[in-house]
């Protein structure tokens, strides 16, 4: 879990946001669990590693006073470059909470070898669990997938204490075989679609 120091913002407004972003800040909001709503500012080089690292809680040291959060929303500019704004909801470690977690496909499947081809249906599961044992991710092992096989949603093996909130018989993947193109029988024509309109060929007779 990340910490990170913020300080109260006075301000608001667009002007004020974009002096915190000139002085290398992130404005931001504290809120939740029956107290104040805080708006704070975080250092921006913190924020942009802990959003590029996946964190999802944070521990945020609002002048002597730590809290631990999760992170609500994050706004980006035009370009989905810059940092614009952060949503910080309170919680405590051991409350459950629901969110959606990124799904991770490790291998290559035994039908690939057959002539099959994984297709990925699915790339993010909603699941409901401790604060404390928030994922970055889940992976699943796919090598053992054979030719036609399909992997559920309930087949994912989740984290102790997680439920699964995404419907349990929603495909994730699949291995599926490729159609192989029939090839043109020898000697057999192709027809073409007659063009209105075209030049007859020179041998060809004309009917007035």
């Amino acid at each position: 879990m990340a910490t990170m120091k913020a300080t109260r913002r006075t301000n608001s407004g667009t002007h004020s946001a974009r002096r915190l972003r000139k002085e290398g800040k992130v404005p931001g909001v504290m809120y939740g669990h029956g107290e104040e709503t805080l708006s704070i500012a975080l250092n921006t080089h913190e924020v942009e590693l802990a959003v590029l690292h996946g964190e999802r809680l944070l521990e945020i040291d609002v002048e002597g006073k730590k809290q631990n959060v999760l992170i609500k929303d994050v706004q980006y500019d035009t370009f989905g470059q810059e940092i614009l704004h952060i949503d910080l909801g309170r919680v405590d470690l051991d409350e459950l909470v629901e969110l959606t977690v990124a799904l991770h496909l490790v291998g290559e499947p035994a039908g690939v070898k057959d002539g099959g081809v994984l297709q990925q249906a699915e790339s993010e599961v909603q699941i409901e669990c401790p604060v404390r044992s928030i994922p970055d991710e889940i992976k699943y092992v796919v090598t053992d997938m054979k030719l036609n096989e399909r992997l559920y949603m309930k087949d994912l093996k989740l984290p102790e204490g997680a439920t699964l909130l995404s419907d349990p018989d929603m495909i994730v993947a699949s291995v599926t075989e490729i159609a192989e193109e029939e090839a043109p029988v020898e000697g057999e024509e192709s027809l073409e679609p007659e063009v209105i309109g075209a030049k007859p060929a020179e041998d060809e007779e004309t009917t007035e």
